[in-house]
């Protein structure tokens, strides 16, 4: 198998999402042991967030993003390297999205201003739509 330089971007947002999540279990074993809080007591989403603070629990809410539009993002890097698009448009638009998606989980799991994580998000999901429609555009013309 030859080397696909989008996959690059896609091993990074594989790594982003493990960073995420062994950032959650960091805050949230750590405040739990800090304030005694028993394990039994956190059964339900609506449990953690009723006992743990919104700073904890953002790394959790972080996590759930990263399957959300990051899904489309690993189908359409698939579809292109199934179609080998070494285009300069997927390749830019793939490493925007990335960078943006790391801007969003830094302000997201460092409970960062709501506005610059919004804006982040929807550069990186325009960043997306405009890789989306280039490897679509890229597989119909050929």
């Amino acid at each position: 198998m030859n080397f696909f330089p989008l996959y690059i971007p896609m091993a990074l947002m594989l790594i982003l999402t493990f960073i995420v999540w062994c950032f959650m279990y960091y805050k949230r074993i750590g405040y739990s042991i800090a304030n005694r809080i028993d394990a039994e007591k956190l059964y339900s989403p609506a449990q953690v967030a009723k006992l743990l603070p919104d700073d904890v629990n953002a790394p959790s809410n972080n996590l759930k993003n990263l399957f959300e539009m990051p899904v489309l993002f690993y189908v359409t890097i698939i579809v292109a390297a199934l179609h080998n698009d070494h285009s300069i448009t997927s390749n830019l638009s793939a490493w925007s999205f990335v960078f943006f998606r790391y801007c969003h989980s830094s302000f997201h799991c460092f409970n960062g201003r709501v506005m610059s994580r919004f804006i982040c998000y929807v550069l990186s999901s325009l960043a997306l739509f405009v890789l989306m429609a280039n490897v679509f555009f890229q597989v119909l013309s050929r």
